[in-house]
């Protein structure tokens, strides 16, 4: 920090000593015109001496960015001629540019960055992808002032090394310009007779040329990609998705909706894995697992309910009627009488535009199509257990079925600590099982703070699940008909019986079996994307879980939008992702939600934050309804009013949620939330009281001695 200040400082004396002293006076063409027979004779006699001298004198007015730049390349002309006079402001003007660079870099970049934290996530992409055209085009363009290229440059993570030699090549036209008029600098009246408007207009057009360059490389590259492949004349659909699930639907829908013809495939049941495996059963369940734990716990209100009697069978049907009620929504009547043509079966690429389906009902179908959407969702992730296969074991596919075939275990393993493993266990634990949740790692919910974690642990202790955490699985065994999954912790084994063990260890994209290997598509763990959702072949896309890199839901239709409007609309209008706010929850009791930046990411990433911090133990709305475990903590940029994350811990985070997500995405502030009125009582409040304690921590301490004086005044007394 000192050393900081101090490069600070001299900086500073050595320009205000440039302008109150005048100095530029001695670089302006009138100077060098009446001078030039003196520097010339100076020249001759220390020829050395002088090149030197002129070779620092351009470093530094280029490093300090003061004018003059343009007077010493004309006098380098002047001086040493075209070739001369450009080999010496060439490698001057780049390397005084250079140091420009990195003092903005050493002194202004980490402060900036740790301020403009998400800005400056957008730049280093852009910086990552397309650095070297980004610099190249503003060194050619001379409306660009150079200094603050320079500055500019410095506060991104470009390598000092492409910075030189790209300046150095991009400045050298230009630079041959200004040396050229220098070797007639007796013709020259004032500096704009250098470049006249059509020289400038060059420039421009060759500031475009990398950018044209990179649009012929991408179409060349693209030819290039369906080279070994012949398209068809003409095509039967606009668009085949593949994969019934939350991104498919959405995708079939969107084109029905703009009138394009459309092929959805699905080789399971429609709705995929939310609906029929995932999202709503266990919503469905974790809600009967709530009404029972509320009956136990009737007598914290005054009522005296007993104990409750689960009829697991009741629940199951329940969770069955859940699902057929919302199964209407997904069916394959509503999406027909949409314009959507269902087809029951397995797709598989021949070529970029040629899917064959293989029919559920026997036969198969070719269709052409000009674009196409993968929506082909997740499976769940068995780990390789010695035993597992001769144990048997579940995963969140096959749960329910055997759960509504066998009932609920008596004593059930759970394998992971994530959210699915977390949800199921406080659920069926408070349906009647004993179950023990095994995680290998430090604890659960790893992806939320530390306290997130705990807090968690804890209700889920609360509700009587054994949390083994550090624990990692070894091997599954059978004595007699008893099962056991042996865990080791520090060295030492344990062994824990149970009648069912349930895989929750993660979700893998489904790739296997669509054709992507011919196609030479990468299916490194996803389909791997660009920014606009294309794979390989600019007319293929992926969405949902098999796109990644999140695997919920909601993302998953948000991504299906964005890729059905670009396969359809691509060579008019692409869309890239938006992807600023992704808010999830965890449905424990109590709900865990967030979005945006998490204390651990926001540690782990060097980024500064401020947290503001409200416990529900205080809010009116949580105390009525004898729920007061759990806060609202929001993170935000230090001394400024905008927002970087927000975590909720309480009944209804996933509803409070609401409210931060949409000022993350939108740019709304503390100031905004707190202006905003909230119904009292709601659970919406905390989210207010949460902005208000942002904006307590805000006050100016000094204000408010003046306030109490003036207040004194208007009262009468001195």
């Amino acid at each position: 920090m000192k050393t900081r200040l101090l490069l600070l400082l001299l900086l500073a004396a050595l320009v205000t000593a440039w302008f109150t002293l005048d100095l530029g006076r001695y670089l302006n063409l009138a100077t060098l015109q009446a001078g030039l027979a003196d520097l010339r004779a100076w020249l001759a006699r220390e020829p050395l001496a002088f090149i030197t001298g002129f070779f620092l004198l351009y470093v530094l007015v280029t490093a300090l960015s003061v004018p003059g730049a343009a007077v010493l390349t004309l006098a380098a002309g002047a001086l040493f001629g075209l070739v001369g006079g450009t080999v010496l402001v060439s490698f001057a003007s780049t390397l005084g540019a250079t140091l420009a660079t990195l003092t903005a870099r050493y002194l202004l970049r980490e402060p900036l960055r740790r301020r403009f934290a998400r800005q400056f996530e957008v730049v280093d992409r852009g910086i990552a992808r397309d650095g070297i055209l980004y610099l190249a085009s503003l060194r050619l363009m001379p409306v660009f002032p150079f200094f603050l290229i320079n500055l500019l440059m410095g506060l991104t993570h470009m390598p000092v090394r492409t910075f030189f030699w790209v300046s150095q090549l991009s400045m050298l036209p230009g630079t041959l310009v200004y040396v050229n008029a220098g070797t007639q600098i007796a013709r020259l009246r004032n500096l704009s007779d250098v470049a006249s408007p059509g020289l400038w207009l060059s420039f421009a057009l060759l500031a475009g040329m990398p950018w044209l360059g990179k649009l012929g490389a991408r179409w060349l590259q693209r030819r290039r990609r369906y080279s070994g492949w012949r398209r068809p004349r003409r095509f039967d659909r606009n668009l085949v998705v593949i994969g019934g699930g939350a991104a498919g639907l959405v995708s079939a829908y969107l084109a029905a909706a703009v009138k394009a013809r459309v092929t959805l495939v699905e080789a399971g049941k429609l709705g995929g894995d939310c609906l029929n495996t995932g999202c709503v059963p266990s919503k469905a369940l974790i809600r009967c697992a709530k009404v029972a734990w509320q009956q136990r716990h009737a007598r914290d209100y005054g009522i005296d309910a007993g104990d409750p009697k689960v009829d697991f069978a009741a629940v199951m049907a329940y969770v069955q009627r859940s699902i057929g009620t919302v199964e209407p929504h997904d069916s394959a009547e509503r999406y027909t009488a949409l314009g959507v043509e269902v087809l029951q079966g397995y797709a598989r690429l021949i070529d970029p535009w040629t899917v064959e389906v293989a029919l559920a009902d026997g036969g198969r179908r070719r269709l052409t199509t000009r674009a196409i959407v993968l929506a082909t969702g997740a499976r769940p992730v068995v780990p390789p257990l010695p035993g597992i296969e001769e144990t048997g074991y579940l995963t969140s596919d096959t749960l329910w079925s055997a759960l509504a075939e066998r009932g609920l275990p008596r004593r059930l393993a759970i394998l992971g600590g994530g959210p699915i493993g977390c949800e199921l266990a406080q659920a069926l634990a408070r349906l009647g099982a004993e179950v023990v949740q095994i995680e290998r790692g430090p604890r659960l919910l790893p992806r939320e703070d530390p306290e997130v974690s705990e807090l968690a642990r804890q209700r889920l202790a609360q509700d009587g699940v054994q949390v083994l955490t550090g624990h990692r699985a070894v091997r599954c065994e059978r004595d007699g008909g008893r099962k056991f999954l042996v865990v080791e912790h520090d060295g030492r084994e344990q062994r824990l019986a149970f009648d069912a063990l349930l895989c929750a260890v993660g979700r893998a994209a489904r790739l296997e079996g669509y054709g992507l290997e011919t196609l030479g598509i990468d299916t490194h763990r996803t389909v791997a994307t660009n920014d606009y959702l294309e794979t390989l072949y600019p007319n293929i896309y992926a969405a949902g879980d098999v796109a990644g890199p999140w695997q919920f839901t909601h993302t998953a239709a948000h991504q299906a939008g964005y890729a059905t409007v670009n396969a359809l609309f691509g060579p008019w209008r692409r869309l890239k992702v938006d992807d600023r706010a992704v808010p999830r929850v965890t449905f424990l009791d109590p709900e865990i939600a967030h979005v945006g930046l998490t204390e651990q990411e926001a540690a782990a990433r060097g980024i500064e934050v401020e947290v503001s911090r409200y416990d529900l133990a205080e809010l009116d709305r949580a105390i009525t309804e004898g729920a007061r475990t759990g806060f609202v903590k929001v993170l935000t940029v230090p001394g400024r009013d905008r927002l970087l994350g927000a975590t909720i811990v309480a009944e209804r985070a996933g509803e409070m949620l609401m409210e931060f997500t949409l000022a993350l995405q939108h740019g709304l502030g503390m100031e905004k939330l707190l202006a905003t009125i909230h119904p009292y009582p709601t659970w919406a409040e905390a989210d207010k009281f949460a902005a208000g304690q942002w904006k307590r921590d805000h006050a100016p301490a000094w204000v408010f001695p003046w306030l109490e004086r003036y207040h004194r005044w208007r009262r009468g007394n001195p």
